[in-house]
């Protein structure tokens, strides 16, 4: 697909101001009439092809308000709206991405092979809450050693608090965090110092409150369904211009705001079954991108199928990468004894079965689930370390947890160094959630801020939800209380008191020995409860329990241990006799072979 087909098949929508005024352009394919309600005057919108409808307005411009009004009767926001100053509900307003300058024009992107991500909340992430607030942490960022800081969905939100997940202005960053050009600020700050930017988007379902796009279009279909209800429409009745709405929503973050690249959610619940799947058009529009670096695009799957990265020409949707659930949820397992729910297939997960993940990308490759017996999952020969991405924590595996408790809440400080230290030694790309480097003690609660009769239903839901998982029948906080956002902020105090500061640095040390370390990897399991992991002249041997006599490789030294002073306040660092070494567990203890 060339850039001059994506121009005609995906047409710019929203209010798009040039020198004289500005286009605006909605698609509504089965709307009598659209008026365009500005400055008090009312301007009839023409259709053109294929359900669009638009208008120039002369001088309409920069920082002006603006409503669509639909069959003559009510007015709503534009459904590509760039920006709602008085939220969701209010009106648009034209925002002219040509009015910031800048000055990124030498950035070229970060390799796949060297991100490192750093997932964050951008309400919760520093005390101000802001775009500026994330802008003024770039440098720590920077200096932590990660490559690529990962946004959760900016989209605007009802009310004054989201995680995101309950988008309704999909082309708006939200009012909450700051202006589009204060993102625009960021991302280019970002770049300038070498971090990239991705950003986190939902194209599985629509917020249930203020989601106006579907007013003026099919959205939805009845073919199929998902968690939230019927699925959107990617292959049904006028289905193309769905597609095509999502696709230059993408789009237009990618062009708009030089983001990186985009975290695809739950791809699973993107339901298609035309001979070319969104995502495989997705990727082919966004490749077709004629400026800037290669943009990205990460799904996250819980299937394990290889399809999601395979190339298009083999049968696949040719996706940069995807997150995967296999290696977090054995951690858990292992670590923290975790077997509700889907935590049920990794119920007696071993060190080996941990070091065919590390090997593979994921563990299940077709063999029987262990909770339903089903066949589970796709085999891995054909997917490269570098298009999986795993974690020990992201905010789904914190902030659906009944309390928000993350892995260090759960687990001695000793077995959190080790898993760490295991995380960022594996050959796939790692995602920290932000304070996990310095074991933060603050939750990541489910939060909300919805109407009160919409808050109640999305309390009770949660509850359904998560009825499997123990603690959802206890008094868990609530998402609507205010307390269950302003809890959720990081406590940037602790990066200086120990035992946090020590954490830190370890994560550092992992952090700046990573970029040492070859390509792929090689995994056994040792013990009962430890594993030897090799990548080149470099081993990492993590016990979680006492390992006596563990043979070290013929001239080697060892250049890390996690139980050092310098990153346990009570540590109890391995024993060395001779070419062996003691181990007392839970510990990591990285060791390189002596070169000359």
């Amino acid at each position: 697909m060339d850039t001059a087909e994506v121009t005609t098949k995906y047409p710019r929508l929203g209010a798009l101001p040039d020198a004289d005024g500005t286009m605006f352009r909605v698609w509504s394919p089965l709307a009598q009439s659209l008026d365009v309600v500005i400055r008090g005057k009312s301007h009839r919108m023409s259709p053109t092809e294929r359900g669009y409808l638009e208008i120039h307005v002369p001088k309409a411009g920069d920082g002006d308000l603006y409503r669509i009004r639909l069959n003559g009767d009510h007015e709503f926001p534009d459904p590509a709206s760039r920006y709602q100053p008085q939220g969701v509900h209010g009106p648009s307003e034209i925002v002219d991405p040509a009015g910031y300058s800048w000055r990124d024009d030498a950035w070229m992107g970060i390799p796949r092979d060297d991100l490192v991500f750093y997932e964050l909340h951008v309400g919760t992430f520093t005390p101000k809450g802001t775009f500026d607030g994330v802008r003024s942490r770039l440098d720590y960022l920077k200096g932590l050693g990660v490559t690529a800081i990962e946004l959760m969905p900016v989209a605007d939100f009802p009310g004054r608090w989201n995680w995101g997940y309950d988008h309704a202005s999909l082309y708006a960053p939200s009012r909450a965090y700051g202006r589009p050009d204060d993102l625009r600020k960021l991302v280019d700050e970002a770049h300038q110092i070498g971090l990239a930017v991705f950003l986190d988007v939902i194209y599985n379902h629509l917020g249930p409150d203020g989601a106006y796009a579907a007013a003026f279009a099919p959205m939805f279909t009845d073919k199929h369904h998902t968690p939230w209800g019927r699925a959107i429409n990617l292959d049904d009745v006028h289905s193309d211009g769905v597609r095509a709405f999502f696709i230059d929503n993408a789009l237009t973050w990618l062009r708009e705001y030089h983001i990186d690249g985009l975290r695809l959610d739950a791809i699973h619940a993107i339901v298609d079954d035309s001979p070319t799947h969104f995502l495989a058009e997705l990727m082919a529009a966004v490749e077709a991108i004629p400026t800037g670096p290669t943009r990205m695009l990460i799904a996250e799957d819980s299937r394990n199928l290889n399809k999601v990265v395979l190339p298009r020409g083999e049968g696949g949707f040719g996706l940069t990468a995807t997150w995967t659930d296999d290696f977090h949820h054995q951690i858990r397992n292992f670590t923290a004894g975790d077997v509700d729910g889907y935590f049920a297939d990794f119920a007696g997960t071993t060190a080996a079965d941990i070091a065919r993940t590390i090997e593979r990308g994921w563990f299940y490759e077709g063999q029987p689930s262990r909770s339903n017996g089903r066949p589970r999952g796709t085999e891995t020969a054909v997917v490269r370390p570098s298009q999986v991405v795993i974690a020990i924590q992201n905010h789904d595996q914190i902030g659906n947890r009944p309390f928000g408790n993350r892995l260090n809440h759960d687990i001695s400080a000793a077995a959190y160094r080790a898993v760490s230290s295991l995380l960022l030694f594996a050959p796939e790309l790692p995602l920290l959630f932000m304070g996990q480097e310095w074991a933060a003690s603050t939750p990541f609660l489910f939060f909300t801020d919805h109407e009160e009769a919409l808050g109640r239903q999305v309390s009770e839901g949660r509850k359904k939800e998560f009825a499997e998982f123990s603690g959802f029948s206890a008094d868990v906080p609530d998402p609507q209380d205010e307390q269950s956002f302003i809890r959720s902020r990081l406590d940037w105090a602790e990066t200086e008191r120990d035992p946090h500061a020590r954490i830190l640095t370890l994560y550092h040390d992992l952090l700046s020995f990573r970029r040492r370390l070859p390509e792929g990897a090689s995994a056994e399991a040792i013990g009962t409860k430890s594993l030897r992991v090799r990548r080149g002249a470099f081993q990492l041997f993590v016990a979680f329990e006492l390992l006596e006599d563990v043979e070290l490789p013929a001239g080697s030294v060892i250049i890390l241990n996690t139980e050092e002073e310098r990153y346990a306040v009570d540590g109890h660092p391995p024993a060395l006799s001779g070419s062996t070494m003691t181990i007392h567990g839970p510990a990591a203890i990285l060791v390189q072979l002596e070169t000359h």
